[in-house]
């Protein structure tokens, strides 16, 4: 293998048989294709020594593998290639036919690399011990199981903002902005941008609506009475009770997503694409 060849490390952690068989169908090509090295792949277990040799991971599946191995990862990020077997996939925007068709590009190395802000949370319970989680799209506490309004108090910095009573709340990154954020109705953010959106989902008043704010100061939402139930929940993935007194301390991680982007593939072309923007309906004059 030619020294200057472009090392991939493959991750396909779901066993599904649409992801395994795209597995294979990819090792496949990948046999025959000079420029391209697989150093690694991971199908059962986390990335092994092959994670620091790697240059490029190619993830299969959805966002939720993209999620999962921006966690592996930790504080050894590897610019990631999405390939979409999923349903939505707003960060796993090829397909494998798309993939395969552009692996030229891939292997020239005619990609851009996008860095995204993560966040880390840290959980700290009112025993005074602390959980920290490393995150790609959001954390909720949420009222979950204990089917009762959920009073968080909210302070960013130093000032505190107001106390928000409903079913819970999220703290998103730009790139979660397109995920629970946007179900609860949160705005949509360019995925590059430094800043954090607080939405409340279902708040009890209305006039409480999603808030865009900085990245460089910290989230603190206190939850001083919970009822059981309640839940800490991460990227979608990680969940965790919350217990009264408990702290949930959001903010900006030492590390980024690195997503790389082929060319022609754009954020915006992905929003079109995904949430169905087909422009001003057009309307027919009925006849007379």
């Amino acid at each position: 293998m030619a020294d200057d060849a472009l090392r991939l490390l493959i991750l396909a952690r779901d066993q599904s048989s649409r992801v395994q068989a795209a597995l294979e169908d990819l090792q496949r090509v990948l046999a025959d294709m000079v420029g391209l090295e697989i150093v690694g792949v991971a199908t059962t277990k986390d990335p092994g020594p092959e994670l620091h040799e790697a240059e490029l991971a190619v993830v299969l599946g959805g966002d939720g593998a993209i999620l999962r191995a921006c966690r592996q990862f930790g504080t050894h990020q590897l610019p990631i290639l999405g390939i979409n077997l999923g349903r939505l996939g707003f960060l796993a925007d090829l397909s494998p036919k798309e993939l395969e068709q552009n692996l030229s590009l891939v292997r020239d190395r005619k990609f851009t690399i996008v860095e995204h802000l993560m966040f880390e949370c840290e959980h700290q319970h009112a025993d005074g011990t602390v959980e920290t989680y490393l995150g790609l799209n959001e954390v909720v506490v949420a009222s979950a199981g204990s089917l009762s309004m959920l009073d968080v108090e909210l302070t960013i910095g130093d000032e505190q903002v107001t106390t928000y009573s409903g079913d819970g709340l999220i703290i998103s990154t730009p790139v979660g902005s397109t995920a629970h954020s946007l179900s609860a109705g949160g705005p949509i953010l360019r995925q590059d941008l430094q800043a954090f959106v607080v939405t409340p989902i279902c708040p009890h008043t209305l006039t409480n609506r999603p808030l865009v704010d900085r990245a460089d100061v910290e989230y603190v939402m206190s939850v001083p009475h919970v009822d059981e139930g309640v839940t800490l929940v991460i990227d979608g993935q990680i969940k965790e009770p919350v217990r009264p007194q408990d702290r949930i301390l959001v903010h900006r991680a030492g590390v980024t997503f690195q997503l790389a982007k082929l060319p022609r593939h754009s954020y915006y072309s992905v929003l079109h694409r995904k949430l169905g923007w087909s422009g001003q309906p057009r309307y027919r004059r009925p006849r007379s």
